[in-house]
């Protein structure tokens, strides 16, 4: 299943064992009440993980967004990782990355019509969104990473699983890459299984199914990634599809993602012409570092040659000053999440089931005719 084995660095296991009893004792505050969890009368959907790196969140958030916008006033909340600013911050026309996060700030851009705010406490972001006079139009709120911040008891908890990086195949850090242990899964109501190969066979569905140990009340997905036409930085309305991309194409690819080898795995499936300036997650850019790419680009021989980053990169590459040479030349690829097994209806039914039963204006008629009752 994987494309390799799970890293375990075994030297670090004393420091697990003390990182088990520190999130053991933490998730029993909760179940025995003595650390509150607040629940609210409004749609809560979160999405998270318990596995440090990429999982595919930004993707499958802006799924759930496109699947809500038309018919439920959409809020998202995230606490906003590496922004310059604290405390609640509500996403505005003149937001920068810097201000808010590159995932929130794509996230607004994309979607205009959304309420998006950060806050890295959950709970006082969701009464703000509740109850300022801007957003407190807000019908269903999406928690961004939000499985381990259980101050917050969301309706529906949605864990992701990356398909090469099985949960139950891993351990817990600082040894492996589990925040917290695989049995904290009792908590999620929907588990989708992410950058799955789109030639799945039914035997590994059943395998993952039968390792995850499901709970009657659990639902198992199954997604993948498709790629969308190559959208020009400087040019938003200028799209150019992958299917332009020849074997003569030299590619500068540019990341500071978490996990950056399906993107390099699609591209190659175009070009082997691939310079690949890979950096880390949520990575800002530097003047010399914009320089270094710039200088790498021009100095690839090719006639048809261009710059490839992610729609989470340009996030953060908006607030830089970009030289010519690459602004011009720079393209954004886009990600869209896609079912398997023809489970997207199930899927959508399940979510817009849920916060139609369970809208505001519901709540308030029900509280009110018990009263007169």
């Amino acid at each position: 299943m994987s494309e390799g084995p799970i890293r375990r660095h075994w030297s670090l296991a004393p420091f697990t064992l003390i990182y088990r009893v520190v999130m053991g004792i933490r998730n029993k505050l909760f179940e025995w009440k003595i650390l509150p969890s607040e629940e609210f009368d409004i749609p809560i959907i979160s999405v998270g993980n318990i596995t440090v790196g990429g999982t595919g969140k930004t993707p499958h958030t802006e799924y759930l967004i496109k699947l809500l916008k038309d018919n439920h006033k959409v809020a998202l909340l995230s606490r906003g990782y590496k922004r310059k600013t604290k405390g609640f911050q509500l996403a505005t026309t003149e937001s920068s990355a810097k201000e808010i996060g590159d995932e929130p700030y794509q996230i607004k851009e994309k979607f205009g019509g959304i309420h998006v705010a950060v806050d890295a406490d959950r709970r006082h972001g969701i009464h703000q969104l509740c109850e300022n006079a801007s957003t407190k139009d807000t019908e269903v709120i999406l928690l961004d990473d939000g499985f381990q911040h259980r101050y917050v008891t969301p309706g529906i908890n949605i864990v992701l699983m990356d398909y090469n990086r099985p949960i139950y195949e891993d351990t817990l850090m600082p040894t492996g890459m589990l925040r917290e242990p695989a049995s904290s899964l009792y908590r999620a109501h929907i588990i989708i299984t992410t950058k799955c190969p789109k030639d799945i066979k039914p035997i590994d569905y059943r395998i993952v199914a039968k390792n995850l140990e499901l709970r009657p009340y659990q639902r198992l997905f199954f997604t993948t990634f498709s790629y969308g036409d190559m959208v020009a930085f400087n040019a938003p309305t200028s799209k150019r599809p992958l299917s332009t991309i020849s074997k003569q194409t030299h590619i500068l690819l540019v990341t500071g993602i978490a996990t950056a080898t399906p993107l390099e795995d699609k591209l190659r499936e175009y070009t082997s012409k691939i310079t690949h300036m890979e950096y880390g997650d949520h990575h800002n850019f530097s003047r010399s570092e914009l320089q270094l790419i710039s200088q790498t680009f021009v100095k690839i021989e090719a006639t048809d040659k261009l710059i490839i980053t992610t729609e989470k990169d340009a996030a953060r590459l908006s607030t830089c000053q970009l030289d010519e040479v690459t602004e011009s030349n720079l393209y954004i690829l886009p990600i869209e999440v896609e079912f398997l097994q023809g489970q997207q209806e199930s899927f959508n039914n399940y979510i817009t089931d849920y916060v139609s039963k369970n809208s505001r204006n519901r709540i308030v008629h029900q509280r009110a005719d018990a009263h007169k009752s």
